[in-house]
C-alpha cells in the first residue's frame, strides 16, 4: 500500500506542478499563445507522466503490491476527472487537435503548433518520469528499472486485429466527445471520463495486457486514441522487440485516426474541411415556406381574399 501512496503523491505533485504553469503562462503570455502553445503544453506533460506511472501500477501492481484492476480502473477514472477540470480547454491529444482541424475550428499553423507542444511535453514527461523512478522509493519503481532494460512489444494480438480495437476505441471515444462538445462543461468531463474507464474496462485481458494505459494514453480528455509516437509509450514501446515500426505504425496510428474521422463522418456527414456538401444526412429547411392556402373555415378564407386583394390594391393607390 505504501507504493500506492507514493504514486498517489506523485499524480498530486504533477497536477499541482503543472496548474500552476498553467496559470503563469497564462498570465503572462498572449492568449493565442496560451492555447495554442503553452496550455497544450502543460496539459500533454501533465497527462503523459500520470499515465506513465499509472502504466508501471497496471504492469506491477497485480503481483508487486496486490491489488486488481478495479483499483487501477478507479485511479484512471479519478485521473480523468481532473484532467478535464484542470486543462482549460487544452485536449492534450494529437488526434483531438486533428478533428478540430478536419471540422474547420482550427488553422493548419495552430494544429502544427499544438502537435509539437504534445510532443514536446510527451518527452519531458518521459525524462522527468525516469528520473523519479531511478530514486526507487518503492519496490514497484525498483522493478519497473529492471524490466524496462528489456522490454518486449506491448501488442499482444495480430496488427489487424490491434488496429480494429484501436478504431473502435477511438471510434467511440471521439463520438462521446461530438455528442457532449456542447453540453455543460461537467456534464462533458464527466462523459469523456467514463466512457475511457469503460473502453478500458471493457478492453482489458484483450490487445494488450495493460490496457488500461493503452487506454488511458489513448484517450486523453480531452481521447480515444492518439497518434502513438505522441504519447508517452513512444519512449517504452516503439523501439521494443518482437514488433516492426510498421506494425506500431500501422496499429497506433492508422488506427486512432481511422475511427476518430468515422466517428466525425457519422456525426456530421462530411468532412468540413475537404466537403462542404453533407454526404450522408438529408438537411431540411429551417423555415417552411408558406403554400398559401386558404383556411378551412369561410371567414377565414373571405379574410384571407380580402386581405390579398388589398395587398394587390395598394399599388395601384399609390401610382394614382
Amino acid at each position: 500500500m505504501a507504493g500506492l501512496n507514493v504514486s498517489l503523491s506523485f499524480f498530486f505533485v504533477i497536477v499541482t506542478f503543472c496548474e500552476g504553469a498553467r496559470r503563469v503562462s497564462k498570465m503572462f503570455l498572449p492568449q493565442k499563445i496560451y492555447s495554442s502553445f503553452a496550455g497544450e503544453l502543460a496539459s500533454a506533460f501533465q497527462l503523459c507522466a500520470c499515465c506513465l506511472e499509472l502504466r508501471m501500477l497496471v504492469e506491477i501492481g497485480p503481483w508487486g503490491g496486490g491489488f486488481g484492476p478495479d483499483v487501477v480502473l478507479t485511479l484512471l477514472f479519478l485521473l480523468f476527472l481532473v484532467h478535464g477540470v484542470s486543462f482549460d480547454g487544452a485536449s492534450a491529444n494529437p488526434a483531438v487537435s486533428i478533428q478540430e482541424f478536419l471540422m474547420v475550428e482550427s488553422s493548419l499553423l495552430t494544429t502544427a503548433v499544438k502537435l509539437l507542444a504534445h510532443f514536446l511535453g510527451m518527452k519531458a514527461s518521459c525524462i522527468l518520469t525516469n528520473l523519479y523512478w531511478s530514486w526507487e522509493l518503492t519496490d514497484f519503481h525498483l522493478i519497473q528499472n529492471l524490466i524496462a532494460r528489456d522490454c518486449s512489444s506491448s501488442l499482444r494480438t495480430s496488427v489487424g486485429q490491434g488496429t480494429l480495437v484501436e478504431a473502435t476505441c477511438s471510434f467511440f471515444f471521439h463520438l462521446t466527445l461530438l455528442l457532449f462538445q456542447h453540453s455543460f462543461f461537467i456534464y462533458r468531463v464527466t462523459a469523456v471520463a467514463l466512457i475511457v474507464t469503460i473502453l478500458a474496462y471493457t478492453a482489458f485481458g484483450g490487445v494488450n495486457h495493460s490496457p488500461s494505459f493503452r487506454m488511458c494514453e489513448n484517450d486523453s480528455v480531452t481521447s480515444s486514441d492518439v497518434m502513438k509516437f505522441s504519447k508517452p509509450t513512444s519512449a517504452v514501446t516503439f523501439h521494443c522487440s518482437g514488433n516492426t515500426l510498421l506494425d506500431y505504425t500501422q496499429v497506433y496510428c492508422l488506427g486512432p485516426l481511422t475511427g476518430m474521422v468515422v466517428a466525425v463522418l457519422l456525426y456530421q456527414g462530411n468532412i468540413p474541411r475537404f466537403f462542404q456538401r453533407n454526404l450522408f444526412y438529408y438537411q431540411k429547411n429551417k423555415y417552411r415556406v408558406p403554400k398559401g392556402k386558404p383556411y378551412s373555415t369561410p371567414n377565414g378564407k373571405q379574410k384571407q381574399e380580402k386581405s390579398t386583394k388589398r395587398g394587390k390594391a395598394e399599388p395601384s393607390q399609390k401610382m394614382e
